[in-house]
């Protein structure tokens, strides 16, 4: 099986977690899954040990995508011009065809490409769609070249394929709507193999330490997780924010201040200190609007939080509330303001220690439960037949 795309594969990237999450089901499920990346690297497929299963993951790099430096008119051409060409190369030189072939990003003219491959040498063609951009979102806006490909992609191309992995209920419904088929399957890791203690134990400390991890971009409220924090530092409560990810120049940037005394930007950690970071809070944060973009996607930060033993406070957007029970694996915001997080911050000032481990062990067993990567083994096999069938 082939899981293709023009996207890069290094851990710790969005993107790369759920290519890797997808390929460590299909393995455990028995299927050998080739990752062939858009960056560069591997010529050959290179195997990944850590995978759980009978089946196997490797990955190598086709060199797909713009290099860094290229300038934009660079970078267009590569796009509109070339895109698809080299995997459809390395697709026609394998002496087995794959049994599947699924796609991660692809814009319009990797889909048109790719599509006729796959139409051409009968193999199920699987679109893993995870997005839903505004157009704010993407680089030259509503009439810009990125956002116009993925519009098409999303609306005419993916509905096309055989089948679709849709990471919400929002998508998932939108395909299925169209006749597709479809299934859901929400952020995964390999929860199972993080090193944390059953349960997890609260930090001896006063107060409320909580985090927020990632890059907020457009997507996450950092300014209104800063300001509820603030808000209630400034009433007396012992509270206070790591954030983790954006630098402090950036942070700055965003409020258009200095953070408050309450707040420490730590800037961009490796992975596994993030994780260390992680499991020194009470809770992590996540404030979103509920536009399209955040209903159709998952914010695999959530799922990363619960894994790791921490509960989340959150105001519930696209699949959340399935996930978090209010009081439960975390605290539901309301909404997505500050005052509506200073809320939910008081309620868990007020939690005793004994009912913050609780809820701890609650979230571990709702990631085990529903964002280990063994758990989705047999449904997504299951679905791959079917779409051969």
């Amino acid at each position: 099986m082939a899981y293709v795309g023009p996207f890069r594969f290094p851990w710790g990237q969005a993107c790369s977690r759920r290519v890797h999450g997808i390929a460590s089901s299909l393995a455990a499920g028995g299927y050998d899954v080739v990752v062939a990346s858009g960056e560069e690297g591997p010529a050959a497929p290179s195997r990944l040990a850590e995978v759980d299963g009978p089946g196997s993951v490797s990955h190598l790099g086709l060199g797909e995508l713009p290099s860094v430096g290229d300038n934009l008119l660079s970078k267009s051409a590569q796009v509109i011009l070339w895109s698809g060409r080299t995997t459809l190369a390395w697709l026609d030189a394998q002496a087995t065809k794959p049994s599947h072939v699924i796609v991660y990003g692809g814009g319009t003219q990797y889909m048109v490409r790719l599509r006729r491959w796959c139409r051409g040498n009968r193999v199920p063609l699987i679109a893993d769609v995870v997005e839903w951009h505004s157009p704010r979102q993407l680089i030259g806006g509503l009439f810009g070249p990125i956002h116009i490909g993925a519009k098409i992609a999303l609306r005419y191309h993916y509905p096309r394929c055989d089948g679709v992995i849709a990471i919400s209920s929002f998508l998932e419904g939108h395909y299925r709507e169209r006749g597709c088929r479809a299934i859901r399957v929400p952020p995964t890791l390999d929860v199972l193999g993080l090193p944390v203690n059953a349960p997890p134990g609260v930090p001896d400390r006063s107060g409320l330490t909580v985090v927020y991890a990632g890059t907020p971009g457009r997507k996450d409220l950092l300014a209104n997780v800063i300001h509820g924090v603030d808000r209630v530092a400034r009433a007396g409560g012992d509270v206070r924010l790591h954030v983790v990810g954006p630098s402090p120049a950036e942070v700055r940037r965003l409020l258009g201040a200095p953070p408050p005394s309450s707040v420490r930007v730590l800037g961009r950690l490796p992975q596994p200190d993030v994780s260390n970071v992680l499991r020194q809070a009470d809770f992590s944060v996540l404030l979103r609007r509920p536009a399209r973009f955040a209903q159709a996607g998952f914010p695999t930060k959530f799922c990363e939080s619960l894994a790791n033993g921490i509960p989340v406070i959150a105001n519930l957007t696209s699949d959340l509330g399935r996930y978090l029970n209010d009081g439960v694996e975390g605290i539901v915001c309301v909404d997505h303001s500050a005052e509506a997080l200073a809320v939910a911050l008081g309620r868990a000032l007020r939690l005793s220690a004994e009912e913050r481990t609780v809820m701890r062990k609650a979230a571990r067993e709702r990631a085990l439960e529903s964002f280990d990567f063994r758990t989705y083994a047999t449904s997504l096999s299951g679905f791959l037949e079917e779409v051969r069938a």
